[in-house]
């Protein structure tokens, strides 16, 4: 396992914007436990860390009622004000982030002012929203900075008392006497805090986690009441002095060029300003050739949009096609792969002589981010300077792409931190940024560029589809003896796997079964693929818990028996702790009532998956319809229709200790409806390499009244340091779901959306 620096999260997020990064990377890292010395002496410690300059006093900077011992916190007449660092985009990291400093400092909720703070990789490192990484890499030094502050203020009163310091404590924002009643508020106190030397080392104590007062407990979010009142939070909210409305037309294929467009035309329709060519920069994640037209209003832009007539070179473009994929990987279903990923014991020996064995060719299609916000962003070009209103997840990767597009230097780029409308890891890419930033330039006022829903689905970066041709067996005792994956995906450069799309050895179960093997093989794809919310983990958990279920069918066994004896001793297994897996897995059996007797047509099912260092296990219990009669599906195969009712959805979840209770609930539960709603019926074809399914009429979400009921359960053993929500409850949704569907009516589902196989929700 590795420790995560500064450098180590820049490179991370330069992974993630060139799209290579798997899933193993953002699973891979471990918080750091710093003792006062390396705290004060590292600048970018795990989370970005507090960096020397902004960590010692500045009081020739600041008037003596202000104290600001660090980048996080700020305490004056105003009150107390902390900073949350990096970007909010629905995950609740705008609260979480803060209520860590302020346990530490001892603060009041009520008496505490959240503001966002800026994009300052001095001061913050590297400010980022992606891989459920929020709490763990900046845990350690948040708990330091509150911390930090509390022991300032603390010598600070003693000082002013003439008291031991040891003598005083802390609660509720102020500084307390037992001895005397005596108390002091923050506020009070903040002026001589400043000019108190930093605390050497030992001076600072974190709390125990007993004495946590703020931790663990529910809080509403920063930004609700905003929120609801409609205030200007969002990137689609901006507005400024003389704005121009911007919409950006690119070739349906990816990789097409202009030839020529009607822009005579255009211009003379009402309320526009130009239209005009941007030629691209070479690099498709960053600026696609296209037609720009700027408008007095965004309804005047796509008018004119919709009237827009080019004429598309696609020599080069995507000729991408999903039901020529999916026949290829039907045939190469049954030849062995190109690269052999995990290779232990001797699978085909296994195979010939088991007592009892399971196949199946499971698949899953490209699938896209649909955020509720579409990609924006306003942007102002003057005086050699790019000024951008941004809701990114990676806003200093924003600022870097955006210069290189205008030609300026990285620091004559300011961008304003916007919160996100849902991103998923879609604003982890900056497309829509270099193009605002590209208009911005040409016209030379400041523009507002808007997505539409068609262009957000189309121009995505999407999840990978996939093929799995399945293989297993078992012994006369029921055990899994072989498992055999033949792994078909794609890849973008003809090397690589595209993002998302890669198995590697981590991959379960092995070194819990004693034969097995995986082998890869790649197809060419052109449309671009990307981290989608639990990149990777999101579907190979479809796959292999659901074939799990498919050996304890054929082994005649319980499946959660199965699930716990190949989970086995607790013991650590590359990066996952087999006991803290039981431990959920048990968990969520016991609180759904596992083994109890069901109606007829109600089943059952169980799936584990351990992502992004969390343990999630969630038991689905569903009721199955009878057959209704054949329909067609997307591929034109004929198939029963049927009506699922799911009921209710029991999680399990291990992540440590949890910061914000509602927030982790709100995490878990939004995984769940986002899973179902994911695997039911949401799929995104291609065809000459164009996206098929363009908007919700054919993209269709999840509605509000087949919501199940979604009970979540915690795990907190004390032993480990938190871990993120934003993924781990996601990937288990499906298999769980799916084998309920089993147990209620012996139909094996190996497709999602399952949709394709008939399914449709009450």
């Amino acid at each position: 396992m590795t420790s995560l620096s500064y450098a180590g999260i820049s490179e991370l997020a330069e992974a993630v914007n060139g799209q290579r990064l798997h899933n193993s990377a953002l699973d891979e890292f471990r918080v750091v436990k710093l003792d006062r010395r390396q705290f004060l002496k590292l600048t970018g410690v795990v989370g970005g860390g507090l960096m020397l300059a902004s960590v010692a006093p500045r009081a020739h900077a600041q008037d003596s009622a202000t104290f600001q011992p660090n980048g996080y916190l700020k305490i004056d007449s105003d009150g107390i004000q902390i900073f949350a660092k990096n970007p909010e985009i629905g995950q609740g990291v705008k609260t979480s982030l803060p209520m860590i400093v302020a346990e530490e400092l001892d603060a009041s909720w009520s008496d505490v002012q959240v503001l966002q703070a800026p994009i300052d990789t001095g001061t913050y490192g590297y400010q980022f929203a992606g891989g459920s990484m929020s709490i763990p890499t900046n845990y350690a030094t948040l708990r330091n900075a509150g911390a930090t502050a509390r022991s300032l203020l603390i010598r600070a009163a003693a000082n002013k008392w003439n008291v031991d310091k040891a003598t005083l404590a802390t609660q509720n924002s102020h500084v307390v006497d037992s001895a005397s009643g005596r108390k002091l508020s923050y506020v009070e106190l903040a002026g001589d805090a400043a000019s108190l030397p930093m605390p050497s080392d030992g001076e600072v104590a974190l709390k125990d986690p007993k004495q946590f007062r703020l931790l663990g407990t529910r809080l509403t979010g920063v930004d609700n009441e905003a929120i609801v009142k409609g205030e200007p939070l969002f990137g689609i909210d901006q507005s400024l002095p003389g704005l121009k409305y911007a919409v950006y037309q690119k070739c349906p294929a990816i990789g097409g060029t202009v030839s020529s467009a009607n822009l005579a035309d255009v211009k003379k329709m009402p309320g526009i300003v130009d239209a005009f060519v941007l030629e691209g920069n070479g690099n498709a994640s960053e600026l696609l050739p296209g037609v720009a037209i700027v408008a007095n209003s965004t309804w005047e832009a796509m008018q004119a949009k919709k009237a827009l007539r080019v004429e598309w070179d696609e020599s080069d473009a995507s000729k991408d096609n999903w039901e020529q994929a999916s026949n290829e990987a039907d045939r190469l279903r049954l030849e062995n792969g190109q690269q052999q990923v995990v290779n232990q014991g001797d699978v085909d020996a296994a195979l010939e002589s088991s007592a009892g064995s399971a196949s199946g060719f499971y698949k899953y299609h490209f699938v896209s981010h649909a955020p509720l916000e579409p990609q924006n962003c306003t942007a102002s070009f003057k005086d050699g300077a790019l000024v951008l209103w941004a809701p990114t997840q990676t806003p200093p990767q924003a600022i870097g792409s955006a210069a290189r597009i205008v030609g300026v230097a990285p620091n004559k780029v300011t961008l304003n931190q916007m919160r996100c409308g849902g991103g998923f890891g879609r604003r982890l890419y900056n497309d829509f940024v270099c193009e605002a930033a590209a208009i911005a330039k040409h016209v030379g006022v400041p523009i507002k560029l808007q997505w539409t829903r068609e262009d957000d689905i189309a121009y995505d970066l999407f999840r990978a589809g996939g093929f799995h041709q399945m293989d297993g067996s078992v012994d006369a005792d029921g055990k899994i003896t072989g498992w055999r994956d033949r792994f078909i995906t794609f890849t973008a450069d003809g090397n690589r796997p595209v993002t998302g799309g890669s198995l590697d050895a981590s991959v379960f179960p092995n070194g819990l079964v004693p034969n097995m093997r995986v082998e890869q093989t790649s197809l060419k794809w052109t449309n671009r693929c990307a981290a989608w919310r639990a990149p990777g983990s999101n579907v190979f958990a479809f796959v292999v818990q659901s074939f799990l279920h498919e050996l304890a069918d054929a082994a005649n066994r319980d499946h959660l028996e199965v699930l716990l004896e190949v989970l086995g001793e607790p013991r650590r297994l590359g990066r996952m702790h087999t006991g803290r897996a039981s431990g959920v897995v048990k968990l969520a059996a016991e609180k759904a009532g596992w083994g109890r007797e069901l109606p007829k047509g109600h089943g059952l099912g169980v799936a584990f998956y351990f992502s992004h260092q969390g343990y999630v296990a969630q038991v689905a219990e569903v009721g199955v319809g009878d057959p209704e009669g054949a329909r067609q599906n997307r591929s034109g195969e004929s198939v029963q229709q049927r009506k699922l009712y799911v009921h209710k959805i029991t999680t399990a979840t291990d992540v440590g200790p949890i910061v914000n209770l509602s927030g982790a609930e709100n995490q878990v539960q939004g995984s769940v409806i986002d899973g179902l709603s994911t695997m039911m019926d949401l799929s995104v074809t291609f065809e000459n390499g164009r996206v098929q399914e363009t908007n919700f009429d054919r993209y269709r979400m999840l509605r509000m009244p087949s919501t199940p009921q979604v009970a979540v359960h915690f795990i907190d053993t004390g032993e480990f340091p938190p871990t993120g929500l934003g993924e781990p409850a996601f990937p288990p949704v499906a298999p769980a779901v799916c084998n309920a569907i089993f147990a209620a009516s012996g139909h094996r589902v190996r497709t999602m959306p399952i949709s394709e196989e008939g399914f449709y929700l009450a």
